[in-house]
């Protein structure tokens, strides 16, 4: 230790008298030879002056003093009392951990050091700031301990703050979860892209900790990142070190110890997709005594992307367009709408050539009643033959409704909520030319709805 403050001692000399070096004597050199070439006989003068051992030694007398002081304030410096204050430094605990779970911790304490400027110096440049609580051979219950600081240098005082912890030991418990899946930022998946399946190294963990704790454990959930993907494609990408978590019914992590903490994942992406037609659906009345003959679309067909159970509920892309009070031809430019779970479509945007004619009326007879949205432990009969089949008026241009047959109308009671007896029913008609108006002339119908034994 003496050996490094001499060290300190005699660096600060040589940078004092490389101080006076560079700053007075130099200087001061430089003037006397000006000063010499501008009086060449006063230099002379000064020369002889100089060359006499009085004035050196006066010199030499006053450098020396300047010195002293100098040394000597540096040396009261560093001699004079002082504190330092080390902030946050982190506490270590000593206690078994696989028997004990240890509540009321600091997790940082700051150190108040005092003594000699020089030794404080010192001190706070060392590495070894060790705070430590020693909870061996203290049983399960609440404790009050101290909290310790291994000094540095012994000539040092110290105050530790807080310096007594208040601390709660429970014995350490453990149960087995079910390990359930969160997929993160699943948006940042490419939109053509499917997560069809994740497989993990494990689907049990063991959570550890009070017994408190534990009863908290709603889930114990694997966080699967999306943005960890290494890459983004079709096939079979493994994950590893995906953090697990803890969480009560709010929703709320829980602290407890998971083990294992961390797993891996075969990650498998498809791309599932579906060819669909585009079905524009005129909406609206149409302007009197006119009917349309022809919807041209510039895109007949969209590839859609999204889960393989959204695709097979998907038969066709609706596009609807407003026709109402319409007389003359015109030209719609619609974005095709994204139906819910597609994620993605080949085409956006479509041009929809809507042409207008006359309208004349057409009727179709006999067309059979059907019946939608009937509980299965039901079946209907009509009371009458009038109650079992309609006529339906036709609305259009001569030459698409002469292409209809009974075949392309059809008539239905929607059911839905009706029970057992007797009921009088709305009658809807509907069919597969949408450049018709489709009108039943018998509007309501009566049926009885028997329970099947």
């Amino acid at each position: 230790m003496m050996k490094t403050m001499f060290k300190i001692i005699k660096n600060f000399l040589k940078s004092i008298w490389a101080f006076i070096d560079k700053k007075i004597i130099i200087p001061t050199t430089r003037l006397v030879l000006v000063g010499t070439k501008k009086f060449d006989k006063s230099g002379k003068k000064i020369e002889n002056w100089l060359s006499k051992t009085n004035t050196l030694l006066f010199i030499s007398l006053i450098f020396a003093v300047t010195l002293f002081i100098v040394i000597d304030q540096k040396i009261i410096t560093f001699s004079e009392s002082s504190a330092e204050v080390l902030k946050n430094q982190e506490v270590k605990v000593i206690y078994n951990e696989e028997a004990y779970v240890v509540e009321g911790i600091p997790s940082n304490v700051d150190i108040t050091l005092i003594g000699r400027r020089g030794e404080l110096m010192f001190a706070k440049q060392s590495s070894n700031h060790d705070v430590s609580i020693d909870l061996t051979g203290l049983k399960p219950g609440t404790h009050k301990v101290n909290v310790t600081y291994k000094q540095a240098m012994q000539s040092i005082d110290y105050k530790v703050n807080p310096s007594i912890a208040t601390v709660v030991i429970y014995p350490k418990i453990s149960e087995t979860k079910t390990l359930t899946l969160d997929l993160l930022n699943q948006d940042s998946l490419s939109s053509k892209l499917v997560i069809d399946d994740i497989i993990v190294n494990t689907d049990k963990v063991v959570v550890k900790g009070a017994e408190y704790k534990l009863k908290e454990v709603a889930t114990v959930k694997a966080l699967i990142d999306i943005r960890n993907l290494v890459k983004q494609e079709e096939g079979v990408t493994t994950l590893k070190d995906i953090p697990l978590k803890a969480y009560n019914n709010q929703g709320e992590i829980i602290d407890v110890e998971i083990v294992p903490d961390k797993i891996s994942a075969d990650i498998k992406i498809t791309s599932p997709s579906k060819e669909l037609p585009i079905k524009v659906i005129p909406v609206g009345t149409i302007g009197f005594g006119k009917a349309i003959s022809s919807i041209d679309i510039n895109e007949t067909k969209v590839t859609v992307y999204g889960s393989e159970d959204v695709l097979s509920t998907l038969n066709y892309i609706p596009l609807e367009i407003d026709v109402n009070e319409l007389k003359e031809n015109r030209q719609y430019k619609m974005e095709i709408p994204k139906l819910v779970g597609v994620k993605s479509m080949s085409v956006n945007n479509a041009t929809i050539n809507v042409s207008v004619g006359n309208s004349v009326d057409k009727e179709i007879g006999n067309v059979q009643i059907e019946y939608r949205n009937l509980n299965e432990i039901y079946t209907v009969q009509g009371l009458s033959k009038k109650d079992v089949s309609v006529v339906v008026g036709l609305k259009g241009v001569k030459s698409v409704l002469d292409q209809i047959e009974s075949s392309d109308v059809i008539a239905y009671l929607d059911l839905k909520g009706y029970g057992e007896g007797e009921h009088e029913v709305d009658v809807k008609v509907e069919g597969t030319d949408v450049k018709v108006q489709y009108i039943p002339k018998t509007k309501k119908v009566r049926i009885k709805i028997i329970k099947i034994n």
